[in-house]
């Protein structure tokens, strides 16, 4: 099992960047492909970017592509999304998740089963 704690979000002005973290506990990080999903009010849980247990391969939604970058850090068990040019509709909770299956780079939300507890995102105009 492992247990996520995310961080990082709060409020922005349009164009401005944040950096998420999600520091998970456990030794076998390395065994695990990350992901981070949103979540707006009266909205589902989309995704957003996906990243392979070795970091060397990625998958973003497409409204994120070239202004956010997911990474992951195997040495301190912490993946990370990076940010940039944030945007209004990109207001959301932020969610970390975790999967075992690590032959595909899982971009559904039915094939995590291991979540934080979210951090707040909030991009004023």
């Amino acid at each position: 099992q492992v247990q996520l704690v995310e961080s990082g979000g709060g409020l922005v002005q349009a164009g401005n960047s944040l950096r998420l973290s999600c520091a998970a506990s456990g030794r076998t990080f390395r065994s695990y492909t990350m992901a981070w999903f949103r979540q707006a009010p009266g909205k589902e849980r989309e995704f957003v970017a996906a990243i392979s247990w070795s970091g060397g391969r990625t998958n973003y939604i497409d409204s994120v592509k070239g202004r956010f970058t997911i990474s992951r850090d195997n040495a301190k068990n912490t993946v990370y999304l990076q940010m940039n040019s944030l945007k209004p509709e990109d207001t959301a909770v932020y969610y970390c998740a975790a999967t075992e299956i690590i032959s595909t780079v899982v971009i559904v939300r039915s094939g995590y089963n291991y979540w934080g507890q979210g951090t707040q995102v909030t991009v004023s105009s």
